[in-house]
């Protein structure tokens, strides 16, 4: 049994989660875990002295529980849930290999997580684009006003300079304004090449 550790983060709104959900259904034996699902509740998230809820830092996560599921699922993927389907034949032969897809913001400014990656895709959009796409969606809590501006894409602009700044780390940067089509069928391909590769080392 062989296993595929993919991340896909980035921007917030960049199309992760869409993109996961795509990936799932066309690769074998794949199954997702999202970042979201490990957000503190709002009482223990820190408020600044602007009143912003401080969501968009590491602080804000259970990471050692993120860290703890992805190692559980790679321990014994078998067992998590997953129901072998029929995919394309690019990716027979496979029946042993299991893919998880850990999709969120924040994936690759905690060290834990670093050593657990075979593959790091890390989703952009421009300031504009990604502020347009923010307003569009319902948030609970909501956003407050000015809250992208003061909190959201300074985080974003941080931890993207952080990650650039570690030469240690390969990220495989994608341009969130691209069409979902685009996005699915580049990641797809540089997956099973991936999966390729492994089966090649059975």
């Amino acid at each position: 049994m062989k296993v595929l550790v993919i991340g896909l983060g980035g921007v917030t709104n960049g199309g992760k989660t869409t993109l996961a959900e795509k990936l799932k259904n066309m690769l074998p034996n794949c199954c997702i875990i999202s970042q979201d699902d490990f957000f503190k509740p709002e009482s223990e998230v820190e408020t600044d002295e602007r009143g912003f809820k401080l969501y968009d830092v590491l602080d804000a996560l259970y990471m050692d529980e993120m860290v703890a599921s992805i190692h559980n699922w790679m321990k014994s993927p078998a067992s998590s849930g997953l129901v072998a389907e029929e995919t394309q034949d690019t990716c027979g032969n496979l029946k042993n290999v299991y893919i998880l897809i850990v999709e969120g913001f924040l994936l690759y400014n905690y060290e834990p997580l670093n050593k657990l990656w075979n593959r790091r895709y890390f989703l952009t959009l421009p300031y504009e684009e990604c502020k347009r796409r923010r307003s569009t969606r319902v948030y609970q809590p909501a956003d407050t006003p000015g809250y992208f501006d003061g909190h959201v894409w300074p985080m974003y602009l941080k931890y993207k300079n952080e990650l650039e700044e570690n030469a240690s780390i390969q990220v495989d940067y994608l341009d969130g304004t691209k069409s979902q089509e685009e996005l699915l069928s580049y990641v797809y391909s540089d997956i099973v090449q991936e999966l390729n590769k492994l089966r090649e080392e059975n």
